[in-house]
């Protein structure tokens, strides 16, 4: 009888180490997308009735998600896409300085459970690698539709999935 109450101790001592790595283990999603179609006029423009079709997709294919934080530059066509998802899931969009990229993976990566990020398409890149991720091609002035969903994986290693955003017909 002592063997097995030995080796249940040992046990649960051994699990109750290790649980502290697992949590620290556990994958969050990071999402990051650039703004919607915006308005071509004005210094900080719009989102267009086709972007604000797009910021409803994604807050759609994003609803389920379990979203814990939505982070948007102060532009009003990033805050405009990124505030459908952040209304269904009922946060509020916190802004960040897309000249300080690493203040904003700071805090993002300090945070558990998935993350949208709204940016630029000249800001996008750079942050997915800052994340860990593969940006690949460069964002063209024209592409509205790139949607990367960034998996932390066990190692340190990060999973870049690269999804389309579509917007209504």
């Amino acid at each position: 009888m002592r063997l097995p109450a030995r080796l249940f101790r040992c046990l649960s001592l051994s699990l109750a180490m290790l649980a502290p790595a697992a949590a620290l283990a556990e994958p969050t999603a990071i999402y990051l997308v650039r703004h919607g179609e915006k308005a071509t006029v004005g210094q900080d423009p719009e989102l267009t009735p086709q972007g604000q079709a797009r910021a409803q997709a994604i807050a759609s294919i994003l609803s389920r998600a379990g979203i814990t934080a939505v982070f948007s530059t102060p532009t009003q066509r990033t805050r405009q896409t990124a505030q459908p998802l952040a209304q269904r899931a009922g946060l509020e969009v916190q802004l960040y300085d897309p000249r300080a990229p690493r203040a904003l993976v700071e805090k993002v990566k300090a945070l558990s459970g998935p993350v949208l990020v709204v940016g630029h398409s000249n800001t996008l890149p750079e942050l997915v690698r800052l994340f860990g991720g593969a940006p690949g091609a460069d964002i063209q002035d024209d592409e509205y539709d790139r949607l990367y969903q960034l998996t932390p994986a066990v190692g340190g290693t990060v999973r870049t999935v690269l999804l389309t955003s579509p917007t209504a017909p």
